[in-house]
């Protein structure tokens, strides 16, 4: 499935469940909440997306706390449950989904490489679930596009639907 279908199907899912969503995006910088809102009709479900590339914003909008990020970095598990909590806490919305990474091609290190993504996807009542992939150092625009594909999925799994 491309992104686009892949967005489509999570839109339907959310409306059938009548839910709303949010995304907390750093790496991507809001391709995630794009690739929902370029299909006429997603305002019935989306609620808002963070932009939040930056620690400032993270803590600003998300409520991130400092010490997270002071102790483990924004491209972290901590960092990454924190902004998917975050955007629930600070929307209308039941479904969030967060991501922070290095997309490149500079910026990473031995412990954190280039093409490390962290992906949180909170759902109301439920905790946060907290992975990261490794998409290795295949450039920035490979990156961003595999993880706006892997956290629409990983929002689809969530909501029970392959």
């Amino acid at each position: 499935m491309s992104n686009a279908e892949l967005a489509n199907a999570l839109l339907q899912a959310c409306q059938q469940r009548g839910i709303m969503l949010a995304t907390a995006e750093s790496c991507t910088g809001g391709m995630i909440i794009a690739a929902l809102t370029d299909i006429a009709g997603s305002s019935a479900v989306v609620d808002r997306g963070f932009i939040t590339y930056s620690n400032a914003a993270k803590m600003d909008m998300l409520g991130v706390s400092a010490a997270t990020l002071e102790a483990h970095g924004a491209v972290s598990r901590e960092t990454v449950n924190e902004m998917a909590a975050g955007a629930l806490t600070h929307s209308r919305a039941s479904l969030s989904l967060a991501v922070t990474g290095i997309a490149g091609p500079s910026g990473g290190s031995p412990e954190k490489p280039v093409g490390l993504v962290w992906f949180g996807i909170a759902l109301a009542g439920q905790p946060v679930a907290v992975e990261h992939q490794l998409f290795g150092h295949k450039g920035r625009e490979f990156i961003r596009h595999e993880t706006v594909r892997h956290a629409l999925q990983l929002a689809l799994r969530a909501l029970g639907e392959s």
